[in-house]
């Protein structure tokens, strides 16, 4: 038997993340966590490998192409957040 949500319940419901986007969420956390320390560390003056970093970019674009309909639009903020982390690491790097 099919259960019936109650118009609150549904509405809940609706409010949650599937799967797909909480985990594309925490690979979004994981990298922007990962540039910042990067940063900081440039900026105390030493030096980090940043190789494998454009692979795990690569990774979420196309985890985030990947998701259904439009369930990528509550991504917005943090892929913001994320591009912005990149920005704030390019200006702290070193020229080569």
């Amino acid at each position: 038997m099919l259960k019936r949500h109650t118009p609150a319940e549904a509405h809940i419901a609706d409010l949650q993340p599937s799967l797909e986007v909480a985990a594309t969420l925490a690979a979004i956390d994981s990298l922007q966590g990962t540039l910042a320390m990067a940063r900081a560390l440039v900026m105390a003056g030493r030096a980090v490998e940043l190789e494998g970093l454009d692979r795990e970019a690569a990774r979420l674009c196309a985890a985030v192409a990947c998701l259904p309909g439009d369930s990528g639009q509550v991504l917005i903020g943090s892929l913001v957040g994320l591009t912005r982390e990149i920005d704030a690491l390019s200006v702290c790097l070193p020229e080569p």
